[in-house]
């Protein structure tokens, strides 16, 4: 069991912790470890030379200081000023406070609250008592390096007023790296909203388990990186308030290998190993099909066949000689108009559509949303979708189905959960899982990917519950034309590939026609080929952009490391 698949709310988090308590742990003692991991980690950040945090930073702070004439405290150690407020991650920080102090570096303590909790009082007691200063004014900690912040741990709802908001906004513009305790002072640790005003972090160092936040949008700027400091959790426990399957997890590196399509079998042919149909492309954005086209040749999908408008055939034969390039009737802006008469939707393990087609293809996607076959849908064939009647007509579908929808997408397909999900995107989507039946893959910083599952597919034959899958790690560079085309490619082609291999595992033939079926190999749902596609998709662009940085990712590069990528999945 791996902890780092596990994603919390606050009040799963504070009855997880009732039980540890309960069970006998005092609460001084788990405040004493873990504060003494968050010292150790810190100064292991300041040792690496290169970090973020280190001497780089403290270069440009020392000159900053030359220039405002301002003394410079320690010339080999940082001098750290700790933001304690008055709950227990103000005494999680005072424990920090005081262990640093031990190690060396000059620590001075923020604490404006005249009122603490007992435990925090008493650590705050001891700290006084080591001499180590205390200020209440936001100018004494302008000659720090670093500041830890400790003001509000995790379960906060109230909006942050004055005079601690104005406080929070000076220590902002200080302009001096901040690490969060757990999570930045003022994130809501479920929807990840601001009340009122938050820490801008430049390191969160979350505890125990990571919770909601860390894979909410919204909060991500306030974050910054972050990392899970994990203080020994009872697996009982955590299996207790979440269950061993829990609906709810992060896209983890040995969930997302489960999936892939290696090692291959040695007695495989191209039809074993799937065989997809593309739905993409018009004249006007010919490129949206050759990007699908590649994201799904990296799959290594057996078999790929591409549909496109008949007067850019050519173009795809050229770039994708291995495809099956099939030529449609379009209209006279070089679009869709419908399928070929001739072609046979049975013939494939599962259909991509979308990109690229424009909304004069509606005629084509109505014909796809009618048919048999598990289906990705993305882009424009999401729009003609929204126009038909997402939920009528998702709900009657009896095939898998796949949505993909960015923001606007996601509110043109669902415009009647307006208002109605706060501002979670965890929530959006689980919403818009249950009302459409469909599999619903919201595209943004963090992807998250919902769907309803009956119950047959679960390990532990629990009841029919939502499942969430949550992409931890993603760039920038993601945020580039062209970069959604790859991800339904390569989404596709991984579903063929899947679905192909099932049947074969199954010991069943896999003829023209054949019914898909509702499960892949190692016991797991086809809906779940998702996190692959999407961790994998997150991991080439990652790759490219230590290669190239951020700028240098257009979805053409991407496709080329969509292989190198899987370096990662091998280690």
């Amino acid at each position: 069991m791996t902890i780092q698949k596990f994603v919390v709310t606050a009040d799963q988090m504070r009855q997880i912790e009732a039980r540890i308590f309960a069970a006998g742990m005092p609460v001084a003692a788990l405040m004493e470890k873990v504060a003494g991991l968050i010292a150790k980690r810190i100064q292991a950040l300041w040792k690496e030379e290169e970090s973020s945090v280190t001497s780089n930073v403290r270069d440009l702070t020392d000159s900053r200081k030359r220039k405002e004439g301002k003394k410079i405290v320690n010339s080999t150690l940082p001098a750290i000023g700790v933001l304690v407020g008055p709950g227990h991650n103000g005494g999680d920080a005072l424990v920090v406070a005081r262990e640093l102090h031990f190690e060396g570096f000059p620590v001075v303590i923020y604490c404006p609250f005249s009122k603490l909790k007992e435990l925090t009082k008493s650590h705050a007691d001891y700290a006084r008592s080591l001499k180590i200063p205390f200020v209440d004014k936001v100018e004494s900690l302008n000659n720090c390096d670093l500041l830890i912040d400790g003001l509000f741990g995790f379960g906060l709802e109230r909006e942050i007023t004055n005079p601690t908001a104005a406080a929070i906004e000076e220590i902002n513009n200080l302009n001096i790296p901040i690490f969060s305790i757990d999570i930045p002072s003022g994130i809501h640790t479920d929807t990840g909203a601001v009340l009122g005003t938050a820490i801008r972090a430049k390191h969160t160092l979350c505890l125990g388990l990571w919770k909601m936040a860390f894979l909410q949008d919204q909060a991500l700027e306030y974050i910054g990186s972050c990392e899970l400091i994990d203080f020994d959790i009872p697996t009982a426990d955590i299996a207790a308030i979440l269950g061993d399957s829990p609906a709810i997890q992060r896209i983890t590196k040995p969930l997302a290998i489960q999936h892939l399509p290696l090692p291959r079998s040695p007695i495989s042919y191209k039809y074993t190993n799937g065989h997809l149909l593309i739905i993409a492309g018009s004249r006007r954005y010919s490129g949206a099909a050759i990007l699908s086209a590649l994201g799904a040749r990296a799959s290594g999908v057996g078999m790929l066949s591409i549909a496109v408008p008949e007067s850019i055939k050519p173009m795809l034969s050229s770039h994708l000689p291995e495809a099956l390039v099939i030529g449609c009737p379009e209209t006279p802006s070089g679009a869709i108009r419908e399928l070929p008469v001739a072609i046979d939707l049975r013939a494939y393990d599962a259909i991509a559509a979308g990109p690229g087609l424009t909304l004069e293809a509606a005629i084509a996607v109505e014909s796809l949303l009618e048919c048999d076959r598990p289906l990705v849908l993305d882009a424009d064939g999401l729009n003609i979708l929204a126009q038909l009647g997402t939920i009528p007509i998702l709900s009657e579908r009896r095939a898998l189905t796949i949505i993909t929808p960015h923001q606007g997408e996601f509110k043109r397909l669902f415009p009647e959960l307006a208002g109605k999900t706060g501002d979670s995107r965890i929530a959006a989507t689980q919403a818009a899982a249950e009302l459409c039946g469909a599999v619903v893959l919201f595209k943004g910083a963090k992807v998250c990917i919902s769907w309803k599952d009956d119950g047959d597919s679960l390990q532990d034959s629990c009841a029919a519950r939502t499942v969430t899958y949550l992409n931890p790690e993603s760039t920038p560079a993601l945020a580039r034309g062209g970069s959604g085309d790859v991800l339904t490619g390569l989404l596709g082609g991984l579903l063929a590939g899947a679905l192909a291999l099932a049947k074969r595992s199954e010991g069943k033939p896999a003829p023209t026609g054949a019914a898909p079926t509702k499960r892949i190999a190692r016991n797991s749902p086809p809906q779940s080929v998702a996190a692959t596609a999407v961790w994998w998709h997150a991991r080439a662009a990652i790759m490219a952009a230590k290669e190239r940085t951020e700028l240098g990712v257009d979805a053409f590069t991407l496709t080329q490391y969509l292989i190198p990528a899987l370096r990662d999945f091998s280690e």
